[in-house]
């Protein structure tokens, strides 16, 4: 008999159904049971089905599972006389959950289909599709330890359920018409399909609709009506930044957008992210994604989704095929995931389409773009958290907070390291609470219990205030990790990269050791520490946090003469005065060497976006207008203070904008280049890391890394963990790693 234990994520996804099926096929008695941190499967027979069975485990696991492990030991034989499920029971060890998976083709083939007994059942689901880490308690993943428990399961049910040959065989969320959970109109007697119906009304004459999804709320409407979305900007407070469009099918993505073949294995993945592409001229109005080439495009991945769709009513020739489907939250918090939050924060909506199955761990969609035709992560979470990344570390447990921008947060074990879901911006005390509750209930759910508390440098952030806490009330140390150091050690890791490295970290906003605010980088470090080798030319930033999004104050403060400014018209004269009283007088200023500030003021000067109403708007909008350029430029090695008087010299010269901005570009991917080489002949060091905010930029990226590649020089870049501040909770763990009292 063989004892076969295999680790990975083998919960939630249909394995032990599979692994019953598959001992009955090969002859072959004992069970299968989860042990929480894996499963554990007892297999007797003769010794050539045993291989036959062993082999089959792991070339013909489910699609939605994956193998890291598979231990194997032989035992005496036992007196089995069937195979069986048997009941899971608790272990310890490294535990993998399965992230919300999008209904797969089956299910959605019933959905519609007017003979099943599921035809129109909005909680559809089987053991390859549904909710998972959103209806979770604890592990092992059973019906009691999650939200479903609150729904018996009929007659019909529990016989699929338990039935061997069944695609429900043991699916934890199982349901149906008459025993799953119920769709409704918050505040009017609308149940099930009629409350559906209604929203379908609402949205063809034009309306706004929340939406209850897997891992929270979405605000919906029309993705061709401008009225319609021009509403739900005002009312969202949001006057710019892009809105997702869910589209009815493929088809119609096409229509659209431009699709190659590697976007749309991941738009029609089962994790079914946000996927960035670029927009054809077609019907979906200009006020969706205003001022940039890109449109945030998902599918329907809920049976819900599909039902607001193609419900089949007299609405039909009529329904729109894409919907404006942007997450539930008020500006600068969390998603929403309840119905009283649902109440207080939606009252401009028209309607609010809700169901009674808990959320119990708020997960967004995750969004992705990609950059030389591979995958570039912009928000890591439904369908990617929380699964682990492997690094080979120190065997500790620790819980990194994360950073205040985009926050996530990391509970690492050993070599496990489990970014969160997307929490947000830490700057609300409300999200505080949601990411103080959400640390709760993932540290529960993994069973990591922190040796060490790791957080951002910076000390007045939200999130290191709670570090603090949460620190004092373990018992356990706190360490403080330097922003731009966190974002290089991330991109070791996902990398699996150890040892000396040249990190170049360019983003927005950090802060330094010094106390001043960084953000270009040329750092020599590996998992113990760093060495600010060389930075970007400091300039001083004025205005406190204006100066982060007005990006007119960063060129003027970059400007030898103020005139220049009146001439380019980059402000009010009363704006210009009081932004020069501070200059002079070294008021409300800090010493700054950050790049994305430095893109602002490129913008503000080709009078791209003077002032950004949302993170990123300018350098999106001067990377729009740099590729709208078709020349060739030669680089030359010039410092950042040079490449921004070049610039503004040929602006006020009258060139062409479109080229300056690529010429901005291509000088800054050159005078990066040159740096890295210089370290790299210094340091004997031949592999570059790229991280920060300011590397989502594509054509930065690409320009970068081709010019390091044609030096010699080996480059990692991010793929599945942002580049972003959402991934430096990782950086972050993998430095707590190695703290030592």
């Amino acid at each position: 008999m063989l004892n076969i234990k295999i680790f990975g994520i083998v919960q939630g996804v249909g394995f032990r159904p599979f692994v019953s099926r598959l001992a009955n096929s090969f002859n072959i008695v004992g069970n299968v049971s989860n042990r929480g941190s894996y499963v554990e499967i007892y297999a007797q027979g003769s010794e050539i089905n045993l291989n036959h069975f062993l082999a089959a485990l792991q070339s013909k696991n489910p699609p939605r599972s994956a193998i890291l492990k598979v231990d194997v030991i032989n035992l005496p034989d036992e007196n089995f006389s069937d195979f069986q499920i048997v009941e899971s029971s608790h272990e310890a060890g490294d535990i993998f959950v399965s992230p919300d998976i999008a209904t797969c083709d089956a299910c959605k083939r019933e959905l519609f289909d007017k003979n099943d007994r599921r035809y129109l059942h909005p909680f559809i689901n089987c053991t390859a599709c549904g909710p998972r880490l959103t209806i979770l308690k604890n592990m092992p993943y059973d019906r009691e330890r999650t939200s479903m428990n609150d729904f018996p399961m009929c007659k019909s049910c529990a016989e699929e359920y338990f039935n061997p040959n069944s695609r429900r065989f043991d699916a934890q969320p199982v349901c149906c018409n008459d025993c799953g959970p119920e769709i409704y109109i918050l505040g009017k007697n609308l149940l099930g399909h009629d409350a559906i119906k209604f929203v379908r009304k609402i949205l063809v004459n034009g309306g706004i609709v929340a939406i209850k999804g897997i891992g929270g709320f979405h605000l919906a409407c029309d993705a061709r009506n401008f009225n319609a979305v021009e509403r739900l900007r005002n009312s969202k407070t949001r006057p710019t930044k892009p809105f997702a469009v869910m589209f009815r099918n493929i088809s119609a993505v096409n229509r659209e957008c431009y699709l190659s073949d590697v976007e749309k294995s991941f738009l029609d993945s089962p994790q079914k992210p946000i996927v960035l592409l670029n927009k054809k001229i077609g019907s979906i109005t200009e006020n969706v994604a205003p001022n940039i080439n890109k449109l945030g495009v998902i599918l329907p991945y809920t049976p819900l989704h599909m039902l607001i769709f193609d419900f089949p009513d007299s609405l039909i020739p009529y329904f729109p095929d894409s919907l404006v489907m942007t997450s539930g939250n008020p500006s600068g918090v969390p998603i929403t995931i309840d119905d009283d939050d649902a109440i207080k924060n939606f009252d401009f909506c028209d309607a609010i389409l809700s169901h009674n199955r808990k959320i119990l761990l708020r997960a967004d969609d995750s969004v992705m773009d990609f950059i030389d035709n591979k995958p570039s992560m912009i928000r890591r979470s439904r369908g990617y958290a929380p699964l682990p990344i492997f690094f080979t570390s120190n065997k500790k447990s620790v819980l990194a907070i994360g950073g205040e921008l985009k926050n996530t947060f990391c509970l690492a074990k050993n070599d496990l390291f489990y970014a969160s879901p997307y929490i947000g911006d830490v700057s609300d005390l409300r999200t505080v609470e949601v990411l103080r509750n959400s640390i709760r209930r993932m540290k529960n759910l993994l069973e990591i219990n922190p040796e060490v508390i790791a957080c951002d440098l910076h000390p007045r952030y939200q999130t290191t205030a709670l570090a603090k806490e949460i620190s004092d009330v373990l018992g356990v140390p706190l360490i403080k990790i330097q922003h731009h150091y966190a974002h290089i050690l991330s991109c070791m890791a996902e990398n699996n990269f150890h040892g000396e490295i040249i990190g170049i970290a360019f983003d927005g906003t950090g802060y330094g050791t010094d106390g001043t605010i960084w953000g270009g980088e040329f750092l020599i470090c590996d998992e113990n520490h760093f060495e600010r080798a060389t930075t970007i030319e400091k300039f001083t930033q004025a205005g406190g946090d204006k100066s982060s999004h007005e990006g007119w104050r960063i060129a003027v403060a970059l400007m030898k003469d103020f005139s220049l400014a009146r001439e380019l018209k980059l402000a009010f004269d009363a704006e210009l005065s009081g932004q020069k009283f501070l200059l002079e007088k070294n008021i409300n200023c800090v010493a700054s060497t950050s790049v994305g500030r430095l893109f602002d003021a490129i913008a503000a000067i080709l009078d791209v976006c003077k002032v950004s109403s949302y993170e990123g708007e300018a350098a999106m909008r001067l990377q729009v207008i740099a590729e709208r350029s078709d020349k060739n430029f030669s680089a030359k090695f010039m410092t950042t203070d040079k490449i921004f008087d070049d610039i503004l010299t040929r602006r006020l010269n009258g060139e062409n904008i479109f080229d300056l901005a690529k010429l901005f570009h291509v000088n800054l991917a050159e005078m990066t280049t040159h740096i890295a080489e210089e370290l790299s002949f210094k340091t004997k060091i031949k592999t570059v890391a790229l991280s920060g905010g300011v590397f989502q930029n594509s054509l930065l990226s690409s320009l970068t890394a081709a010019n390091l590649r044609r030096r010699g020089l080996k480059v990692l870049r991010h793929s599945m963990i942002p580049a972003n501040d959402g991934g430096i909770c990782i950086g972050q763990a993998v430095h707590a790693m190695n703290f030592t009292d």
